[in-house]
């Protein structure tokens, strides 16, 4: 009997088939290549099909475009690449076109060309012209959605007419991935976006309540004898650096490149052989009082292009790549450290994936970090000595991943970190699957990981493991889900998990509209729900229940709330730092709202506020904070933002440091104040200056008694211990400082000049009663760091340049 429910639940899930009426459209091949001006004057344009009658799908279903707004697209491919020409009807007066960077969307019009040259309504590849001219592309699919860290190299132009704007493209083969066949079919869709108004409109119609965007995609017949060029093309680059703080000046030249390679039809190698990420920005940095280490986003562009295999099931976080040195230096008696290099130099790195018209998707990645030595110095003989804290480390990843039914797949990955001599050792496998049935109106989701990590004191394996069913459709969604991770499960030598030890159950639901009312565009309900327990032993730990609504009102501004509890009794096991001690609070409140106004008018602004408190005998703890960023467009060039942030905490208890090995908390005050200003200036879309400002100030004021924290879980105030009588003091007072200043300028397809210049200041002491000037006049005694950068990265498609030593033989 149970046999047959499963058999019948994976049939429901797996059933195939899509049953839906596609546009199609066939394509020429012609001989000549248009030039690539927005002009639509070449002979070749004449004479083909065009794609037309679009239809909104959002905010409305279903609705055609009116003859004012109308959309024509033509198409035609040749031996260099896909070409398409568009003309885009519209009032010229109502056409916005704000001057942005590459990437970055701001209050202009666009139109999308979607290509799928396996048509397997899963992986998509997206061009998107803006009406400034500026370009920005994405890979996307069902699971990691649109990714914009993906660049590619290709032409467009823009030009503005009297019933609207018009575009020319050319795709060049080598940004695609298809197969050698004989006769192609790929999906094709395309897009068009109304700034003012937020309306998008496709070619084969799109039912946004449910499914992937992908599974309405029309079809690109007509594509004969196309052989799949070699796909090799180089970015040499070069950078400059200098760098002082205070008296002392050092320089710095770099010579690199970076490569990608096809393979095989559909598998590229991309690589960076002498890696330069000296033009990273800064990260945010804030005070970390938590017991979880503190995380950052990835600056670095091979890290954060083409990476959608590799982030299956979440075992990926590549800053463990480079990261600070795993390892510590052993003194002897008589010893001190007094360098510890702040992190590990990347060797080289690369990524091959792709994915077969089967559907079956190969990721390897891997890469190589030096050995890292501290510098310790004995105190007699003043004799220093180097000590290794990170060995020459293999970082590994293979992943396959098998796509079926247009909307379901299963995943196996393994990842492997190898370091070299007696330091450890870890690796992690993961088996995953998203099953959604034949209406994609459910979906069931699962992962199983185990890790195993080698020591030469022990080795451990852990396990994790993940299932969730769903509702996935229309306006009533719902889902049921389970997560558990044993003591032993980690995955941080190339993963990020924050803690172990958990076996959680989670429910939520939202109700959402389409299509807009007499009142609202959209609205959407959500409530979710979360019962926590310790893996082990299996106890109660908390309940989380929460509650927001979102809104966006017919003039196209957005304000929402927020409502959070955790009602009764919570037990924290982490705050305390020690193992099987827990720190009880109890009915934490949280209610918050914000305001975020159109921003297609010149003046815009967010504003955020959250106040939060606890329904606790014997604790009058609350907090508050606001975040207020006003925007202004002053015209279509120059954009900039303004954020100020206040934190402030009230009466708060946390874990403040240990007395002889045991957990000694606090009651502080605490208060987080933040300004910062991006200001961009586009010149055109190939020419742009960038400003980032950001100051953080941070302040901890703990009570001039400490509390101890009893095998209960409960405080008590103790007056015989001072904060005085700690080993340190745990006030502190803590302040950044970062200056981003940067010119790009994309002087030829895929080649750029980009000039940097940044300074940046830190102070972290325990003078909390400091005020703001004070700290901020103190800030600016110190070394400020001065660096500047120039860096030259230029494109080689060696198709191009072998083309040009055949026609000067010839």
């Amino acid at each position: 009997m149970v046999g047959r429910y499963v058999c019948l639940l994976l049939y429901f899930f797996i059933s195939f088939g899509w049953a839906q009426q596609k546009k199609q459209y066939s394509i020429l091949r012609q001989e000549a290549s248009a030039e690539i001006d927005g002009v639509l004057s070449d002979e070749v344009w004449q004479n083909l099909d065009v794609a037309s009658d679009f239809m909104q799908f959002t905010p409305n279903l279903n609705l055609a475009a009116t003859p004012d707004r109308k959309t024509e697209v033509k198409l035609y491919y040749n031996n260099e690449g896909v070409f398409v020409s568009a003309k885009l009807y519209d009032d010229p007066a109502k056409i916005m076109s704000q001057n942005t960077i590459r990437d970055e969307f701001g209050q202009t019009d666009y139109f999308t060309l979607v290509l799928n040259p396996n048509n397997d309504a899963q992986n998509d590849t997206q061009f998107i012209v803006f009406s400034s001219g500026t370009q920005a592309d994405a890979l996307s699919s069902p699971s990691i959605g649109q990714d914009f860290g993906w660049n590619a190299v290709w032409e467009s132009a823009v030009k503005k007419t009297s019933f609207g704007w018009q575009l020319e493209m050319k795709i060049p083969y080598r940004t695609l991935r298809f197969p050698k066949t004989d006769i192609q079919t790929w999906g094709v869709q395309f897009r068009r976006y109304f700034r003012r108004e937020r309306s998008e409109y496709a070619w084969n119609p799109i039912d946004r309540t449910k499914g992937y965007e992908g599974l309405y995609h029309g079809k690109l017949l007509g594509i004969k004898d196309l052989a799949p060029p070699l796909r090799l093309n180089l970015y040499p680059f070069t950078t400059g650096i200098v760098n002082t703080v205070g008296d002392k000046t050092s320089t710095d030249f770099k010579l690199g490149m970076d490569l990608k390679y096809g393979i095989t039809d559909n598998l590229t190698l991309d690589a960076t052989l002498i890696p330069d990420f000296s033009q990273a920005r800064f990260d945010d940095v804030v005070l970390n009082l938590g017991p979880f280490e503190q995380t950052f986003a990835e600056q670095r562009q091979f890290f954060t292009e083409g990476i959608d295999l590799f982030t299956k099931g979440n075992l990926f976080f590549s800053r463990r790549v480079g990261s600070a040195p795993t390892g510590s230096a052993e003194l002897n008696e008589n010893e001190t450290l007094i360098d510890r290099p702040s992190e590990v130099s990347l060797i080289n790195a690369l990524k091959m994936s792709g994915r077969l018209k089967s559907g079956l998707g190969v990721g390897v990645f891997n890469a190589v970090t030096e050995s890292t030595k501290a510098t310790v110095l004995g105190t007699f003989g003043n004799r220093e000595r180097q000590v290794e804290v990170e060995p020459l480390s293999n970082y590994n990843i293979l992943v396959v991943d098998q796509q079926f039914n247009r909307n379901s797949s299963v995943s196996l990955i393994n990842t492997n970190v190898t370091r070299s001599g007696s330091f450890r050792d870890a690796k992690v496998t993961g088996a995953l699957f998203n099953l959604i049935n034949n209406s994609n109106s459910y979906s069931l989701a699962g992962e199983f990981k185990m890790s195993h990590i080698n020591e030469a004191a022990e080795n451990t394996t852990g396990f994790s493991s993940a299932l969730e069913v769903a509702k996935i459709s229309n306006q009533y969604q719902f889902a049921l889900g389970h997560t558990y991770a044993d003591e032993k499960y980690d995955i941080n030598d190339l993963g990020l998990l924050l803690r172990n030890n958990f076996n959680n159950f989670s429910a939520n639901a939202s109700y959402r509209i389409f299509e807009p009312t007499d009142n609202f565009q959209s609205y959407n309900i959500s409530f979710s729900s979360q019962y926590k327990q310790l893996a082990s032993p299996n106890t109660y730990t908390g309940l989380e229940l929460e509650a927001s609504l979102r809104i966006n009102s017919l003039k196209l501004d957005t304000y929402g709330f927020d409502i959070a509890m955790e009602p009764g009794r919570q037990f924290d096991y982490f705050e305390p730092r020690v193992d099987g001690r827990f720190f009880i609070y109890e009915n934490f409140t949280s209610f918050g709202g914000f305001l975020s106004s159109n921003y297609n008018r010149t003046f815009a602004i967010d504003i955020r506020s959250n106040v939060n408190t606890f329904f606790e005998s014997g604790r009058e703890s609350y907090a508050y904070n606001v975040n207020i960023e006003p925007r202004v467009r002053f015209n279509d060039y120059f954009f900039m933002v303004y954020s100020f942030t206040f934190d402030n905490r009230i009466n708060d208890r946390g874990f403040a440091s240990f007395l002889e090995e045991e957990p000694i908390f606090g009651e502080r005050d605490r208060e987080i104040l933040t300004n910062s200003i991006s200001a961009n200036y586009n010149f055109n879309p190939f020419h742009g200056l960038k400003l980032q400002l950001r100051h953080y100030w941070d302040t901890v004021l703990y009570d001039d008694f400490m509390y101890n924290l009893n095998l209960n879980g409960r405080l008590s105030e103790n007056r015989n211990l001072p904060k005085a009588d700690l080993p340190n003091s745990p006030d502190i007072n803590f302040s950044t400082w970062n200056l981003d200043l940067n010119y790009s300028w994309q002087f030829a397809p895929g080649s750029f000049l980009t000039a940097l210049y940044r300074n940046q200041l830190f102070t972290n002491n325990d003078q909390a009663q400091n005020n703001f000037e004070t700290t901020f006049t103190n800030l600016f005694q110190q070394d400020i760091q001065h660096t500047v950068s120039v860096r030259l990265q230029y494109f080689f498609d060696v198709n191009t340049v072998s083309s040009i030593f055949t026609s000067e033989k010839g």
